[in-house]
């Protein structure tokens, strides 16, 4: 007899070939409250995100595991999962340059317009070369700071030395290792200060939340770029459409919003100043296929009892 896995959106065929034959499945969709499908329910794997609360885990008297897609486990209440004695797995350093990547994509990408230049290109509007528009900001030789300076920061810093690119960082204390990527340590203020691109590659705790908030965005220099791919809620979005709609900063380019995704009609996403990517850190084929792995791998491990490969609690 399969066992029974609660997903909180379909998964693609290449994920679900890695389970069992027999296996049974049920979509979070699908179980309102007090339906008895709850209490069949062996192991939850969250591939989309959605809230999960100790209230949630308590219609699953059965729940053994809760195996996450991803790093990130912001939207898990991992506290209650702790005093549930539930184990609660993620996927991380696997996606750790592909990040790291996408980072300097969209780092570039803001730096010499290029969806803006894509656009116009494409355009009815572009009959002749015209060395005189769309300048953008040198990458090469500039700074660049780096708020969280864990495993993603550090391929970010190895990323930007190839650039020569001056490194600072900002942790909650310095790394001891920091000589190794050419960084140097600094406080919050001093980062937003002297930074020509600000990375935010830090997870969402109640300390980061809310982080890059009017008073930092007016620090940064009116040149400087922020570049955001730890979770949109480290961000305020209402000071980032201010600075970017009233030039405080020069542009932004951002992987992750609060929500995710944003009202069709959000005044952010009118600004031709603003990069904005679906939250494609990670999306890369050898990188989505690693974690999915990971995840299932995590997800059995629990159902059978034994420790899970990677795991938060």
């Amino acid at each position: 007899m399969g066992i029974h896995i609660l997903l909180d959106v379909p998964l693609p065929d290449s994920v679900m070939e890695l389970f069992d034959a027999g296996d049974r499945f049920h979509m979070l969709d699908d179980l309102a409250d007090g339906d008895e499908r709850w209490r069949l329910v062996d192991a939850y794997l969250t591939y989309g995100h959605p809230p999960t609360d100790g209230e949630m885990m308590d219609r699953m008297p059965n729940l053994k595991v809760i195996s996450n897609f991803g790093v990130g486990v912001d939207h898990i209440d991992t506290e209650a999962a702790r005093k549930r004695g539930i184990p609660v797995g993620n996927t991380p350093h696997m996606l750790d340059g592909a990040t790291a990547d996408m980072t300097f994509t969209l780092l570039m990408a803001a730096a010499r317009r290029v969806v803006v230049g894509d656009r116009f290109a494409r355009s009815p509007g572009f009959t002749h070369y015209d060395p005189s528009i769309l300048h953008g900001y040198e990458v090469h030789g500039s700074t660049i700071g780096i708020i969280g300076m864990g495993s993603i920061g550090k391929q970010v810093a190895r990323r930007a030395s190839g650039f020569d690119m001056e490194i600072v960082y900002h942790n909650r204390k310095p790394d001891p290792d920091d000589r190794v990527y050419g960084a140097r340590y600094v406080s919050l203020e001093s980062l937003l200060e002297v930074s020509d691109f600000v990375t935010l590659n830090c997870p969402l705790t109640e300390e980061t939340r809310g982080l890059i908030d009017e008073s930092a965005l007016r620090r940064m220099k009116k040149t400087a770029i922020l570049i955001n791919l730890a979770r949109g809620a480290v961000v305020d979005h209402d000071a980032l459409h201010h600075a970017l709609s009233n030039g405080w900063i020069a542009a932004a380019a951002v992987d992750v919003t609060e929500p995710e995704p944003l009202p069709r009609d959000h005044p952010l996403l009118k600004l031709d100043n603003l990069v904005i990517a679906p939250h494609l850190g990670s999306a890369t084929t050898r990188t989505r296929d690693a974690m999915a792995r990971r995840t299932v791998e995590n997800l059995k491990a629990g159902l059978a009892g034994r420790p899970l490969a990677s795991s938060v609690v």
